[in-house]
């Protein structure tokens, strides 16, 4: 029943026409309360170019935002709403709150009520897809050639997230850890106190395996692991 209260506090009308919004779902969401909200939904809609309708008209600027985004959508389907949302709040000169924030709504399944991934300052860029070939030493060799690198630094790299490795970015992102553990120096020149991750997402991703992969690394606590603001799709 708690499945289909959620659903059915997500449906609006648009046009007179009822649309059922699927949230993504969620386990232990470390906001399960936002007040003074606005909210905004980016439907499922086979009907429309991209299979995409956003519904934004009852977005306040002053306030936090909910963004419901159905959990069928494709990354390349859904950014680019969120990323022109995310522009016109920061763009905005007028009623501007620099303590609102912005949220992704979610259905946690731990406690059968709603769940929210905050998303305020994270930057979405569309890219080409990363080279996954080149290895850690190699990607060291390169700053330092580039002089990109300090003597002692949290290196830079880029995670590939792709719909056959999602399951497994945890266990990469320890196997960088244990690699520290191993020897402070990856190379002569240089020694890594840790890693500055940046996410790249394949645009082919649903939406619900986005929230599950995020939702994951918001969990991992770690002094070795930073998770940049920056995310890529491709």
């Amino acid at each position: 029943m708690r499945y289909i209260y959620l659903l059915i506090i997500l449906t609006c009308f648009s046009c007179n026409n009822e649309r059922v919004l699927y949230l993504p779902e969620i386990e232990k969401a470390e906001v399960t309360e936002v007040l003074d909200v606005s909210p905004a939904y980016i439907f499922y809609d086979e009907t429309q170019a991209d299979s995409t309708l956003l519904n934004r008209k009852n977005l306040i600027i002053s306030t936090n935002w909910l963004v419901n985004v159905d959990k069928r959508l494709t990354l390349k389907q859904a950014i680019p709403h969120i990323k022109f949302m995310q522009d016109k709040k920061r763009n905005a000169e007028m009623h501007k709150n620099e303590d609102a924030k912005n949220y992704f709504t979610c259905n946690d399944t731990s406690i059968g009520n709603l769940g929210f991934l905050e998303f305020t300052d994270v930057f979405y860029e569309f890219s080409e897809p990363i080279d996954t070939s080149i290895n850690l030493q190699d990607l060291v060799a390169e700053k330092l050639k580039n002089n990109q690198a300090s003597t002692s630094t949290f290196l830079e790299i880029p995670l590939d997230i792709t719909n056959n490795n999602k399951d497994k970015i945890q266990q990469k992102l320890q196997s960088y850890i244990e690699l520290l553990a191993l020897s402070t120096s990856i190379s002569e020149d240089m020694v890594i106190n840790g890693y500055a991750i940046d996410l790249y997402f394949e645009g082919r991703m649903s939406f619900q395996d986005y929230i599950s992969v995020k939702s994951k690394l918001s969990k991992i606590k770690s002094d070795k692991i930073i998770i940049t603001n920056n995310e890529f799709i491709y």
